[in-house]
C-alpha cells in the first residue's frame, strides 16, 4: 500500500478549488497543462484503474497509523468535521485524500446534499468528495465505521463537474490557439519586412554616389590622354626651331 507521504500516490488528483484555469491569460506565449482529458467519460469507462475503483469495495482510513486506535478515531472524526480525511482502497492500494464541505456540526438533521453526514447511519459517517483524478472528474462516495475506521466506498463519474471542466478546457485551448495565431502573424510580418525591397530614396543616393566614384577614378586617365595629344605638336615645334638654329 502506498504511503500518503509519497507525492506520486496523489499525483493524478486535483481539487476543484484550484485557480489554475481561472487566472487571466498572460501576455507571453505559454501553454498550461490541461486539468482534464478531452473525453473524460470514455476514459473513465475504459481505464482499468477506474473500472476497478468504480466497484464498491473495502476502504480504510490511513491517517496516523502509528498512533493508538483511540487516538486515530478522534483524529478521524476531527478531520471529517474540518472537511478532509485520507482513505485507501484495500484491493488496489490506491490512496486518496478526500476534501469536502464539512457539516456545520455533528448532530444536525440529515441532509441528502451534505458531503459529510454523521447522522445518516448510527456509528458511521457517510462522505462524498469531488475531485479530478488522472484527468477525469470523479466523485468518491462511501462510508467509514467510526470505531473500526474501515468501510466501503467507490468512485463515480461526475457528469456535472465534467461539463464545467470541459467548458474551461475549450476556453483554454482557444486562448492558446489565439496566442499561437498572434505569434505566427508577428513572425510572418517580420519575415516580410526582411524580404521587402529597400528604401527607393536610399537606392538612388547609393547609385549617385557610385557614379560619382567612377567619374573621379576615370578623370586622371583622360587628363593623361589630353596631355599626350597636346605634347606631340609642341615637341615637333621644338625640333623645327632647333633645326633652324643649326642652319643659321
Amino acid at each position: 500500500m502506498h504511503a500518503m507521504s509519497d507525492p506520486t500516490a496523489l499525483a493524478g488528483m486535483l481539487p476543484f478549488d484550484s485557480i489554475g484555469l481561472y487566472e487571466q491569460p498572460k501576455p507571453r506565449f505559454i501553454f498550461k497543462m490541461p486539468r482534464v482529458v478531452p473525453d473524460q467519460k470514455a476514459k473513465f469507462e475504459s481505464d482499468e484503474l477506474f473500472r476497478r475503483l468504480s466497484r464498491e469495495s473495502e476502504i480504510r482510513y490511513t491517517g496516523y497509523r502509528d498512533r493508538p486506535q483511540e487516538e486515530r478515531q478522534v483524529r478521524f472524526q476531527n478531520g471529517c468535521r474540518e472537511g478532509h480525511t485520507e482513505i485507501a482502497f484495500v484491493a488496489t492500494g490506491t490512496n486518496i485524500q478526500l476534501v469536502f464541505n464539512p457539516s456545520a456540526n455533528g448532530y444536525s438533521m440529515a441532509d441528502p446534499t451534505r458531503e459529510c453526514d454523521f447522522d445518516k447511519e448510527h456509528g458511521k459517517v457517510h462522505i462524498r468528495s469531488h475531485f479530478i483524478m488522472n484527468g477525469v472528474c470523479v466523485r468518491w462516495r462511501g462510508w467509514v465505521d467510526l470505531e473500526r475506521l474501515d468501510g466501503v466506498g467507490c468512485l463515480e463519474y461526475d457528469e456535472d463537474k465534467a461539463q464545467m471542466e470541459d467548458s474551461l478546457l475549450r476556453e483554454q485551448i482557444e486562448r492558446y490557439n489565439q496566442r499561437l495565431r498572434d505569434f505566427e502573424e508577428k513572425q510572418r510580418a517580420y519575415r516580410q519586412h526582411q524580404e521587402r525591397p529597400g528604401d527607393p530614396d536610399l537606392e538612388m543616393r547609393m547609385a549617385s554616389s557610385l557614379q560619382h566614384h567612377h567619374v573621379n577614378h576615370a578623370s586622371p586617365v583622360g587628363a593623361r590622354c589630353t596631355q599626350q595629344r597636346v605634347g606631340l605638336p609642341l615637341q615637333g615645334r621644338k625640333k623645327s626651331d632647333l633645326s633652324h638654329g643649326h642652319h643659321n
